[in-house]
Parts: structure tokens; C-alpha cells; sequence
């Protein structure tokens, strides 16, 4: 899987496993992630599925309607690409905390509905469902940021609740944060993100 890893400062701090939207690569969330944990190892992921040559993390029949055969095989890929990057890298499998946008945060919310032990936390921004009418693993405890735009034409501020309700069942602890705007992924929402990340991972 195409990807990058850089090495952070403290190897105590959460290594973040970052994922692109639509059409982005690994560089996309550099920039997020600095701000959300300066001292955090980064591994960032390129999604191998292309639609009209712009990267995805998995194929989708139409906007906003997944191909859930699709997004199951794809998900295992990444969490088994997870475990072997961890022993390729050195870094604590425990000790991952995702951060993604947009269809990079549906892959993400995929591996938390998928897999108990995926995430120690999760930055998402923007998700929809990953999936509905299935059991979700116990999440218990495991924080989740979400932010969503009371305006957004892509993720409607009812799925984001529905979201919040589906993980928060399954023990989740999820905070929601609104912006009013549309899909894009805005600074203060950024920040809000690293205000959260820092008020529950920061030592």
C-alpha cells in the first residue's frame, strides 16, 4: 500500500494513521497532523482504488452510495496493513489514533465498525455511515472526534447524528463538532480537532 511514515519526537504520543479524501494523496493531512500533534509519529496512506484516476480508499456505485462488498475487502486490507506497518516501523500497534476526511474518514469509520482494537481514537472529518445493520465491536471508552457541516450537501447533519448514535451505542466516547459550512474541511474546525486531540491524548 502506498504510503509514508515519518518519525516523531515522543515516542510516548499517539502515532497518527492519516487519511485522505477523494482524489488526495499521503501528503494531503501533513499539515493537520502537525497541528493536531506536532510530536506524534505520522503513518499517512494513499488509497489504491481509482475513480477516474483520483485516488479513493474504496469504490462507491454512486455519490454517497458505498459498494459495501467493496469497502469490507478494503478495510481488512488496511487493518492488516496496520499490523505489518507496526512491525515495519517499530511503532505501538496499541497506540494508533486515526485521522481522516471524507472518504478517508468513512475507511476509518470502517475500521472502528469492523475492528475492536483498530483505533485507540479517531479524528473524523466529515464521515457518513460506513455501514448500517451490522454489530459494531465494543468501542468502549475509545474517543471520537467528529466534524460536520450544518450545511454539508455530501454528509447531512442527520447521518453525522446517526453516526454519533451508532458508535456512541457501542460505547464510544464521540464529540461532535459543527461548523456552518459545507464539505470542506475548514481551520477552525482543524483547530477544534487539536483542541480535543490534546485535551484527551496530551500528557
Amino acid at each position: 500500500m502506498k504510503h509514508l511514515f515519518e518519525q516523531g519526537t515522543r515516542q510516548e504520543a499517539p502515532t497518527l494513521v492519516l487519511f485522505h479524501g477523494t482524489g488526495g494523496t499521503e501528503r494531503d493531512l501533513l499539515p493537520l497532523a502537525r497541528l493536531i500533534s506536532p510530536e506524534s509519529s505520522v503513518l499517512s496512506l494513499r488509497g489504491s482504488v481509482l475513480e477516474n484516476g483520483m485516488p479513493r480508499f474504496f469504490r462507491r456505485l454512486a455519490e454517497g452510495v458505498f459498494d459495501e462488498e467493496d469497502l469490507v475487502i478494503r478495510t481488512k486490507e488496511v487493518y492488516d496493513f496496520l499490523n505489518d506497518a507496526a512491525g515495519q516501523y517499530g511503532f505501538d500497534r496499541g497506540n494508533l489514533v486515526a485521522v481522516g476526511y471524507s472518504n478517508g474518514a468513512n475507511i476509518a469509520g470502517s475500521l472502528l465498525f469492523h475492528y475492536g482494537q483498530a483505533f485507540k481514537g479517531a479524528v473524523l472529518h466529515h464521515p457518513m455511515v460506513p455501514r448500517r445493520g451490522v454489530t459494531i465491536p465494543d468501542l468502549a471508552g475509545t474517543p471520537v472526534f467528529i466534524g460536520a457541516g450544518t450545511n454539508d450537501p455530501i454528509c447531512s447533519p442527520q447521518e453525522t447524528e446517526e453516526l454519533q448514535q451508532l458508535l456512541g451505542r457501542a460505547g464510544a466516547s464521540v464529540s461532535v463538532h459543527w461548523e456552518p459550512y459545507g464539505h470542506q474541511l475548514t481551520s477552525s474546525e482543524a483547530s477544534a480537532a487539536a483542541e480535543w486531540f490534546r485535551n484527551r491524548f496530551a500528557e
